[in-house]
């Protein structure tokens, strides 16, 4: 079983920060390994949206769809994965915070094969890679890199 937990204070508004990361469409902007992120699913995000992600990681390319569980605006959600390399579920909640918002990402999941065998090596790439992308997405939110760049 992998779990990792990462925070980051975003020096923005709680509603800003949750519609940006609420947003599939925001991902590849904030994570580097996203290679397509899009809601697959009919009307507004909350429970039941569903959403596709393709990721490279270690050098391949993974498809996961993932289902929203809970929805609560601004304050965060949930989310488990429909289909995919790997079975994982996760939250994400947003906190009011010194002006600003404490961003806080909790995920588990479970290896198989090919992953069972690597899962210290995919525990390691995943804290580093997550540890990055929040650097970016609170870089991206309080305005200090252009999206796309």
């Amino acid at each position: 079983m992998i779990q990792v937990t990462k925070s980051v204070f975003i020096d923005q508004p709680l509603e800003k920060v949750f519609e940006f990361i609420a947003d599939p469409a925001n991902e590849t902007l904030w994570q580097g390994d996203m290679v397509s992120a899009e809601k697959t699913s009919e009307g507004p995000l909350g429970v039941g949206s569903t959403a596709r992600f393709v990721q490279r990681f270690l050098g391949m390319h993974l498809t996961n769809t993932i289902e929203i569980t809970a929805f609560d605006p601004p304050h965060g959600y949930r989310f488990k994965a429909t289909s995919g390399p790997v079975e994982f579920e996760g939250h994400t909640t947003c906190t009011a915070e010194d002006g600003g918002t404490r961003t806080t990402f909790v995920g588990s999941g479970s290896t198989s094969g090919l992953f069972r065998l690597l899962e210290p090596l995919v525990r390691r790439r995943l804290d580093q890679t997550l540890s990055k992308d929040l650097v970016k997405l609170k870089d991206l939110l309080e305005g200090h890199v252009v999206p796309g760049v």
